[in-house]
């Protein structure tokens, strides 16, 4: 009987662990410091020079990247024709193809046929 307890204690707490791992708090992009602070154009190169190196260095890190909007539409902005920003929501500023930006956001990978590094919730870096 004391070894079927234990047995169920030790499930249940797998269980829980498991599902903690599961089912993490969504990551708040807007609070987390930066790992890395680049300018777009340099960020793109490196992505160029190796691929792989790159998605290990960047992939899923929190990123500040500044340049000159080049593309704009309601959620997402392209700088310096290399990197693709995607917003939650739309602006609450008033942009222009032209404007310099310091944009925070989430690396998620490289965009072999754009030759773009892709960026997901992004905001406005102060």
């Amino acid at each position: 009987m004391r070894k079927k307890a234990i047995a169920i204690i030790i499930v249940f707490g797998l269980l829980i662990i498991g599902y903690n791992y599961i089912y993490k708090d969504h990551r708040d992009i807007s609070k987390e410091n930066p790992d890395f602070k680049i300018e777009a154009a340099n960020l793109v190169n490196e992505f160029g020079m190796d691929v792989a190196l790159s998605q290990q260095k960047y992939l899923d890190k929190t990123i500040v990247v500044s340049g000159v909007i080049t593309e704009l539409n309601e959620i997402d902005m392209t700088i310096d024709d290399a990197v693709f920003c995607q917003f939650q929501n739309r602006f609450e500023i008033a942009l222009n193809v032209g404007d310099q930006v310091i944009i925070k956001g989430r690396c998620i990978g490289f965009d072999d046929l754009l030759e773009q590094v892709k960026l997901s919730e992004c905001f406005f870096n102060k």
